[in-house]
Order: structure tokens, then sequence, then C-alpha cells
């Protein structure tokens, strides 16, 4: 059997890290349009369209309260597409999930408003964000894990970092579609219909998405790549018992990069169209730019983490974001340059940051775990990390300042820092 195993691997040698790289950006890239497609609604459009009983300050709360649903639905959305996969295989549960995925953000268009459907329409709304959450979970192809195994060593840093480039991709489309509904339509005819608009295009962006990884997971040379790296699904329980402590740190060390991911691009819309004189057009230009930035920052993160390591660049990084932290307030109330210095600089250090974020700790997972554990750590990360910082950030800053976002982004680097520390001392006992 030996000899099987290494003509297996001859066979599979000729697959290029860059061409599972195209995969994950093109894969990441639609999840990410979906979720920003909804996050900007949820900050611009859903506090009048869904919650017009409330002050516009408590209905985008509301709004926001709602946005957590996704990732608090995603692990278990992670588990049960597991379930599917071991039964039915990677193709059905990849089909199943992102046609679930469109489905529910297409879903949102044809909601009616709170005017017409009451507690139906805010209903409908939670379930459909439900929906995107379980499906983004049951998204998970394993080909970041397989990148980032198939990568040459010293090169690790640069092929993780285009990983990540679908995150600003999928924003700036979101973003771009928005900005234009905002520069073309009354607001009446935006809030009536236009904002439905976005909702559309993300079943179609799915349905290329869908295609593109097929492609992929189904030929014969990714299927014995994936088998040959024991990139399989394995059992909660097993990961949860025997490597519960890795799961845990890995979703920690992620956490500055993860708190900053919605304090520059949902929670500043919020904080534009409820304080601020800017227009909203304008100001998703900015981040659009800003996306840019974010772009070049996560492929010069590859860079560097190949020169001086992953985890002592995202630790690094940590620290900037820090002392970013401590700016944010004279940034966000110092009017519109300073606004847009916030959403400039923040997007710089959200690129190198996140470029670096996943699976900076997954290797530590036994082999027959990692395929689970980096999913469920990529799951926790954006749980304990991003679920609630809209809602947090804008609740606090609300009542007490913009102060509150400094402290907020300093609990995650503290995070991020602490879980840095812990993993290198339990690898050198482990050495």
């Amino acid at each position: 059997m030996p000899g099987a195993a290494s003509a297996g691997r001859r066979h599979s040698s000729h697959i290029a890290p860059g061409e599972i790289a195209i995969g994950v950006v093109i894969g990441r890239a639609s999840e990410n349009f979906d979720f920003f497609v909804y996050g900007i609604a949820s900050a611009l459009i859903f506090p009048s369209i869904f919650f017009p009983f409330l002050s516009q300050l408590e209905g985008t709360l509301a709004s926001f309260a709602i946005f957590s649903f996704a990732f608090i639905a995603r692990p278990f959305g992670t588990l049960a597409f597991m379930a599917i996969q071991r039964r039915w295989g990677r193709e059905a549960k990849l089909t199943v999930a992102l046609f679930m995925l469109g489905s529910s953000t297409a879903g949102i268009a044809f909601v009616a408003p709170y005017s017409t459907l009451g507690m139906g329409a805010i209903l409908l709304l939670a379930v459909f964000r439900i929906g995107q959450g379980i499906a983004l979970g049951g998204s998970w192809d394993g080909l970041p894990s397989l990148l980032a195994l198939s990568a040459p060593e010293r090169r690790r840093g640069w092929y993780a970092a285009l990983g990540q480039l679908g995150a600003p991709v999928g924003f700036a489309i979101a973003a771009g579609l928005f900005a234009f509904l905002y520069s073309s339509l009354t607001p009446a005819d935006l809030f009536e219909w236009g904002w439905r608009y976005p909702f559309y295009c993300a079943f179609a962006i799915n349905v290329v998405a869908l295609f593109s990884r097929l492609r992929l997971l189904s030929s014969p040379e990714y299927a014995e790549l994936l088998d040959e790296r024991d990139l399989q699904p394995s059992g909660a329980g097993q990961i949860v018992s025997k490597q519960g402590g890795v799961l845990l740190i890995g979703a920690f060390a992620a956490l500055a990069s993860f708190a900053l991911f919605h304090i520059v691009t949902i929670f500043p819309l919020s904080w534009i169209n409820l304080f601020s004189h800017q227009t909203i057009s304008e100001f998703l230009v900015v981040q659009i730019i800003g996306a840019g930035l974010g772009a070049v920052g996560i492929v010069a993160s590859g860079l560097i983490a190949d020169r001086w390591g992953r985890k002592r660049t995202l630790g690094a990084l940590a620290v900037l974001i820090a002392l970013f932290a401590l700016f944010a307030e004279p940034l966000l109330n110092g009017g519109t340059s300073g606004q847009d210095a916030f959403i400039l600089i923040g997007f710089a250090l959200l690129g190198l940051s996140y470029g670096q974020s996943a699976g900076v700790v997954s290797a530590r997972f036994e082999p027959q775990n990692r395929y689970t554990g980096a999913a469920l750590t990529t799951d926790l990360s954006w749980l304990m990390g991003a679920a609630f910082a809209p809602l947090v950030a804008l609740g606090l800053s609300s009542y007490f300042g913009t102060l509150a976002v400094t402290g907020y982004l300093l609990s995650g680097c503290i995070a991020t820092l602490v879980a840095l520390r812990v993993n290198r001392t339990l690898a050198a006992r482990q050495s």
C-alpha cells in the first residue's frame, strides 16, 4: 500500500497552489457579497423598512441584533452539513449549501415591509438571516485548508493571503451596488424597491460560484488530493473532547482582525447615517477605496509573513490595531476628513491582519480533525469577534461616546496576543 500512496502523491503533485487559491477567492467573494449586501442594508435600509415603530437609532440596533443571527447559526450549519457530506459527498453538500445561501439572500428581496406584514416581516427577515448563516457554515469546502497544506513551506503566508482576497472583493461589489442605487434613485424609490436589487443579484452570483467550485471539487485530482491530506469531516464531539483547547486558541488568535472587520465595514455606515452630514453614496465610495487598500494589505501580508512568520506578523498587527484603536474617538468625531481617515487606515490594517488570520494554529489539529477543526475555528472567530461588533459599537457609542469603539477593538487585540502566547507556550512544551 505504500506504493499506492506514493503513486497518489505523484499523480496529484501537478496541482498548483495558485489554482486552489483561485477557487478559494471565487468562493469567498460570493459568500462575502451575500453577507455584505445584508450588512449594508441592515445599517441603512432595514431600520426604516422593518422597524418604523422605533426611533432610527433603536431600529438600527434591532436590525443589528438580527444581523448577528447568521453568525450564531453558522457553527450549527457547519456540523449539519458535515453530516450531509459524510452521507452524500462533497458535491451534494456544496450544492445544497450554496443554493440555500443564494435562496436565503434572494428571499429577503421578496419580504414585504412592516407596514404590510407587521411582525411577520421581521420574523421572515430573521428566518432568512438564519438561513444565510446555516448555509455559510455548510459551504465550507476545505479548499483553504488544502491550500495551506499544499503551498510550499516558505510560501504559506503568501498563499494564505491570496485565499483571503474574497472579502474585500465581495465588499467592494456590494458597496458599489448600493452606492450606485443611492446616487441614482430618489429616496422614495430606493426604500420602496431599489434596495431589493442587490439581493436579486446574489442568487446569480452564487450559481456562478457554485459551478466554479464544483469544477474543482468534482475533479478526480482534487478529490484524491483532499483524501490524501485527510481533509474529511469528523465529529464535533471528537474535536471538543480531544482538541477543544486548540479550537479555542485558534478562534481567539484571529480576534483582533475579526473585531476590526465590521468596525470598518458595517458599523461606520450606521454612524454616518445617524450622526454625520456625509452623504451615504460618497461614504460608500470611500469604503470601496478602503477595500482596495485592504486587498493590497492582504497581498502585502503574505510577503511579510513569509519573511517574519505568520504568528509573529499576526501578533505585530494586533499591536498596530490596538494603537489605531486609541485614535478611533478623535477620528470618528473629526468630521468628514477624520471619518474618511478612520476608514482608510482601518481597512489597510484589516487587510494586513486578515490576510494571515485564517488557520494560524490549524497545524496543531490532528490530521483527522483538521477539516472540521478549521471550519469550526473560523465559525467561532466570526461569532466572538464580528457577530455583535456593529450592535455593541453603535449601542455603546450612542450612549457613552465613540470611546467604546476603542474598548471593543482593544479587547480583541488583547485576546489575540494572549492566544498567540498560549499557543507558543503549548507548542514549546510539545516539542
